[in-house]
């Protein structure tokens, strides 16, 4: 079972809950955490095991000038803008290049040949005996978050024996998020009640429905004031599985990149129904 936690805006408590949920679910499954959120990862933090890493490559065209004729076939071919070519002079936008290869097969003079370039870097980790954590990394300067993602998931995709792959998406509904929900088998959509929280939880509500991935709603820090929330659960019928109370001392343990699941067997007991709730609403199966 591939279950992605999302939401709409940053800091709701997307890495709690998927770091508290794979722990928990690890006592006695084999789990694959994924922190897709590849330009600021965070999971990493809780845990301490040594990684291997492995680079994100990427092609690139490469062009031979002494070849090219200036036809603009490749520009005409390159629905992202990336080729622009002039009187005298072509010019590459490598940020704008989705590396389709398109400008390569279709250059009537074999002036385009193909490179790679490193944007990133997975590393994988095995904090516990049934936990295989991986960390997408995109480089600095680099835009292309979503190639990372897909790396991610494929690495995750290849470990033995894994019965549950958690993925903590990144915050938004922008592309990388889109790629982190695609082809998985649910959503965990984490909510908190102020407006920007109401505002951007629906934003996220509204790609899972539109993508038909059932999901769930967490609320986190939650006050006990939560009909704004309640409302929204109930108009988009997507049900509320859990409540994480604003509290300190939970606040404290996950200050400290300390696990709440690992300091508390009654929220070991929430995050394992949880999964047993989700698995109902998938058709029983992990």
């Amino acid at each position: 079972m591939k279950i992605a936690v999302a939401s709409g805006k940053g800091g709701t408590g997307k890495s709690t809950v998927s770091v508290n949920l794979a722990y928990t679910l690890a006592l006695k499954e084999k789990v694959v955490l994924a922190d897709c959120d590849v330009e600021e990862p965070n999971l990493h933090l809780f845990f301490n095991a040594e990684e291997t890493e492995k680079e994100v490559r990427v092609p690139l065209p490469a062009f031979d000038m002494e070849k090219c004729t200036l036809c603009g076939d490749c520009a005409r071919f390159c629905n992202y803008g990336a080729l622009i070519v002039g009187k005298e002079k072509l010019l590459f936008l490598k940020e704008m290049c989705h590396s389709c290869g398109g400008c390569r097969i279709l250059c009537p003079a074999s002036a385009v040949s193909e490179t790679e370039v490193t944007i990133g870097r997975i590393l994988t980790s095995k904090p516990t005996e049934n936990l295989t954590l991986i960390t997408g990394i995109l480089n600095i300067g680099e835009i292309k978050a979503p190639e990372v993602i897909k790396d991610v998931k494929i690495t995750a995709e290849k470990i033995p024996d894994s019965q549950i792959t958690i993925l903590d998406s990144p915050p938004g509904t922008a592309c990388s998020m889109v790629e982190t929900v695609d082809s998985i088998d649910f959503s965990i959509l984490v909510a908190e009640s102020t407006p920007f929280g109401m505002h951007d939880i629906k934003l996220a509500a509204e790609v899972v429905k539109e993508r038909n991935i059932p999901a769930c709603i967490v609320i986190n820090r939650s006050d006990g004031q939560d009909g704004a929330i309640e409302k929204l659960s109930e108009e988009m019928g997507i049900p509320i599985l859990m409540r994480i109370p604003f509290e300190k001392e939970i606040a404290r343990i996950q200050g400290n990149g300390e696990i709440l699941s690992a300091h508390s067997e009654k929220y070991r007991r929430e995050f394992l129904d949880l999964f047993e709730r989700i698995k109902e609403n998938t058709g029983g199966t992990a």
